[in-house]
């Protein structure tokens, strides 16, 4: 890894090889692999490396930056999509970590985790996360500086992030998905103006002009013409998408929120007529009941069709994976015991590698590739459901105990495991008679 030293360049891969496995909920450090370091080394040797004044985030996000290339160049067909999003991680319980963040009420207390996951337009699949924040009380800690960042809104942080990720250069053209928080006219505009491709799901009673007359977008969508596009699970229940769209036009006054309302109207400000695709995607169940219904808005060409917008904004609960996979099915984060976010968030950075290693592994192509992920699930010890023959914890722990065994083999022979194997079976029999 460019940036530091080979002693360092060689802790990283150990740590990133360490966070591979899910790790129990009260994990104070990386989990040891069974050599003669013992665990309280193992976790010194993690609290020195992300104490360590040379290693930075703009460090250890580079190999996550080389896998975005990567993935951007092989796994997408002609667009690369980046999901959006933001996650608190309560640390209420944490006192030594003396710059939490009290994010609204007393209790959400802990730092703020902002994330943006690159993902194949071919299939959803996850590649990597290339830009993170972490915001704490002292300042927003982030992997595309160098400096500690002040805070600002999420939009305007957001605007900051999506033209730090367009100078990259990527392979394929950025597609930027955000949830509802991103109904915002005034950065919608701004991102119009300044070239970036969207879709954005936006709330119903949100108003736009059609055929001449500005109206709710509920209202346009009662008048739209909708055809069926894929069966779909809804809640675990068969279901089936239909899909609508029509052609609108943004023109109403941006309102920058404020807790005054008398700011509000000083505050409104208008701006150029925006074109964009309303697009409702609707999930009915087998009565014909409607369940659910987003509403969609993309600046995206005609070339790109609907129902493919929305199966891309299908995909952005990959995003809320990835944070479940960080709190509670692979990496404990909530439990992590480091004393300052800087530290948090150094190893948030190596465990996000350990997922885009398992997510590479899922993507790979072939059947060595197949026979690798039903070894490594065999390996994990985890039941898996037959809908669902191979997920992200799975491989992860998988490849952990693999690891664990190779190393395991550097140091003894077949026979002296062997031995072990006899005398501890022995053991076992011995006390139950």
């Amino acid at each position: 890894m460019t940036g530091l030293d080979a002693r360092l360049t060689k802790r990283y891969d150990e740590l990133v090889m360490g966070h591979s496995n899910g790790l129990p909920a009260l994990a104070a450090g990386m989990k040891a692999l069974p050599r003669s370091d013992k665990a309280f080394a193992q976790t010194q040797a993690l609290w020195r490396f992300l104490s360590n004044d040379r290693v930075r985030p703009v460090d250890l996000v580079k190999p996550l930056l080389a896998l975005a290339h990567e993935g951007c160049r092989d796994d997408c067909d002609d667009y690369a999509l980046v999901m959006h999003d933001w996650s608190r991680l309560n640390y209420m319980h944490h006192h030594s970590k003396a710059d939490r963040l009290q994010m609204t009420h007393r209790g959400d207390i802990g730092y703020e985790l902002q994330s943006s996951l690159l993902v194949t337009d071919r299939d959803g699949a996850p590649i990597c996360t290339p830009a993170q924040n972490l915001a704490t009380k002292d300042g927003v800690l982030s992997t595309r500086a160098e400096e500690v960042l002040a805070p600002e809104k999420h939009l305007h942080e957001l605007t900051q992030r999506i033209t730090w990720l367009e100078q990259q250069n990527f392979a394929k053209p950025l597609v930027h998905i955000v949830d509802r928080e991103a109904d915002s006219v005034a950065h919608l505009r701004q991102w119009q103006a300044e070239g970036r491709q969207w879709l954005v799901r936006v709330k119903a009673g949100s108003t736009a002009s059609h055929a001449g007359q500005s109206r709710a977008l509920s209202q346009i969508a009662r008048e739209m013409t909708y055809r069926k596009t894929r069966k779909v699970d809804y809640k675990g229940k068969p279901a089936i998408q239909w899909v609508g769209e029509t052609a609108v036009v943004l023109t109403r006054q941006a309102q920058p929120f404020t807790k005054d309302r008398a700011d509000r109207k000083t505050l409104r400000k208008s701006g150029e007529p925006l074109p964009a695709r309303l697009v409702v995607s609707r999930i009915l169940g087998a009565d014909g009941h409607l369940l659910a219904e987003w509403y969609l808005l993309s600046n995206l060409e005609q070339e790109v069709a609907d129902e493919r917008l929305a199966l891309w904004y299908y995909w952005r609960w990959r995003i809320e994976s990835y944070f479940k996979l960080l709190k509670g099915g692979g990496h404990q984060l909530e439990n992590w015991q480091q004393e300052s976010g800087e530290a948090v968030f150094k190893r948030l950075l190596i465990a996000s590698q350990a997922c885009a290693v398992s997510w590479r592994l899922m993507r790979a192509k072939g059947e060595f590739a197949e026979q690798t992920r039903d070894f490594l699930v065999r390996l994990s010890g985890r039941q898996m459901k037959r809908s669902q023959p191979v997920t992200a914890s799975a491989l992860l722990a998988g490849l952990y105990m693999l690891l664990a065994m190779c190393e395991t083999l550097e140091q003894y022979t077949p026979q002296e495991l062997a031995g072990f194997a006899k005398e501890a079976i022995g053991w076992v029999a011995s006390r139950r008679l």
